[in-house]
């Protein structure tokens, strides 16, 4: 039974209802949502996530969230960040609450095209010819610096190799190549938060829709040795592989981190003689130089999760649908995991696999999180059965590029005057080095 109500200054009777044991309290959630930003997170205002500081440098303001805030409430950006190694690290794998969406989504299609990069024929293509093809390509790179004498090392080497090996794997005539490489550059780009560059990259992936219509019915016809002839010998049951499959399964590939990790790791080699001379004295050392650049630079700095539904973690309900920022950048410099996280060791003696239970990195993953690279696996081995984790693929291809680089260019350093930098394009896109100038 309702109470007699209580009539208001406006004459409106505000009817009262009988306390019951049953009633719910405040959740933890709505709790949260009344806090006032100023006196809950003094020491860092939310548009200083969006800050041209945090573009460029974004580890400062990193650390004094996981240090503070270590789940933390952007009202700005209608979103969590989290920060903390092991809590990213558990929400990274907890497909049970949360999701990664694709690129997809991010553009509004539905309906476009399938992703096929996972198909057990499409990883076995990538990984051996990738295995064929990246020395070579090196090499051919390199000799053309070599051959100047000067060049730069970001977007001659780190920037070009990559697309090379993907104009090689879906076998781009040599005339389209520059054209190809512009489109797949807007249209990963599309994905950001601007307007501006959605627009451009949603154009850039009709333009390679048409340009992938003519040359699958091509190769459907007559199939060659390469990834559209690959992926158009898979039957779905959903239909045909189609043009829009081409397209998708392009766009949801991993370009970040080959591109950016090498760039980043030559640019921390040429700041860092000692460490760059370690590097170069052996190739295993050139690969644990590569697994700390993972771990103390890495491109992808962060992943977004969505919550699959309403679930209370970090002491929060966390509402369905929510964005829930894991920051790669503050985990990988988290000091109760890394001794001395913030400075770049290529022999560094914690760099060791540290995985959330039940998760394993039997390919060798650095503790660094490398999210471009998907979760770990729920198998302590290696299956005989499948090719290199992607992981372990992204890790040869740059390990094996960067001593072809070293061995070609051996007097190679900074040229004079260079002051190269880390940077964002815009707020959450790749962090990495645009301009490493240097003599060789």
């Amino acid at each position: 039974m309702t109470e007699p109500g209580i009539e208001g200054r406006n004459g409106v009777v505000i009817a009262r209802r009988p306390p019951r044991e049953t009633t719910p309290r405040y959740r933890t959630y709505e709790v949260h949502q009344r806090e006032r930003v100023g006196e809950s997170t003094e020491k860092i205002k939310p548009i200083q996530l969006l800050s041209d500081d945090y573009r460029r440098n974004p580890y400062p303001l990193l650390e004094i969230l996981r240090e503070h805030y270590p789940f933390y409430r952007d009202w700005l950006g209608n979103r969590y960040w989290l920060t903390p190694y092991n809590d990213v690290t558990s929400v990274f794998v907890d497909d049970a609450n949360f999701e990664t969406r694709p690129k997809t989504w991010f553009y509004g299609l539905e309906g476009f095209g399938r992703n096929l990069g996972d198909e057990l024929s499409v990883l076995e293509f990538e990984a051996g010819h990738t295995d064929n093809l990246v020395e070579g390509l090196a090499a051919s790179l390199a000799d053309r610096l070599a051959s100047r004498g000067e060049g730069d090392i970001a977007t001659e080497f780190a920037a070009q190799l990559p697309l090379d090996l993907l104009c090689e794997m879906y076998a781009i005539a040599q005339e389209d190549r520059d054209l190809f490489c512009k489109r797949y550059w807007r249209a990963q780009r599309g994905t950001s938060w601007r307007p501006d560059l959605q627009n451009d990259g949603r154009q850039a992936l009709d333009e390679l829709l048409g340009y992938f219509e003519p040359l699958v019915e091509e190769r459907r016809s007559h199939p060659g040795e390469d990834l559209v002839s690959v992926m158009l010998q898979h039957q779905p049951d959903e239909g045909p592989v189609t043009a829009g499959d081409v397209v998708v399964t392009l766009l949801e590939r991993d370009h970040e981190t080959l591109h950016g990790a090498l760039a980043n790791l030559w640019y921390l080699l040429l700041t860092h003689p000692e460490e760059f001379e370690k590097a170069r004295s052996d190739g295993r050392l050139m690969k644990l130089g590569y697994l700390e650049t993972l771990r103390h630079s890495t491109p992808a700095i962060s992943a977004l999760r969505f919550a699959r539904h309403e679930v209370e973690r970090f002491g929060k309900l966390i509402p369905e649908g929510a964005l829930v920022v894991c920051s790669a950048g503050a985990a990988n410099r988290d000091p109760r995991v890394f001794n001395d996280p913030d400075r770049f060791v290529v022999d560094r003696r914690d760099l060791c696999q540290r995985e959330p239970r039940g998760q394993y990195r039997a390919d060798g993953l650095a503790t660094g999180i490398a999210f471009g690279l998907g979760k770990p696996s729920s198998h302590p081995a290696i299956p005989e059965d499948r090719p290199r984790s992607k992981y372990a693929l992204t890790r040869d291809t740059a390990v094996t590029a960067s001593w072809v680089l070293s061995e070609t260019l051996q007097n190679m350093s900074l040229a004079p005057g260079a002051e190269p930098e880390l940077a964002a394009l815009t707020v959450g896109e790749m962090h990495t080095c645009w301009s490493l100038p240097v003599r060789c």
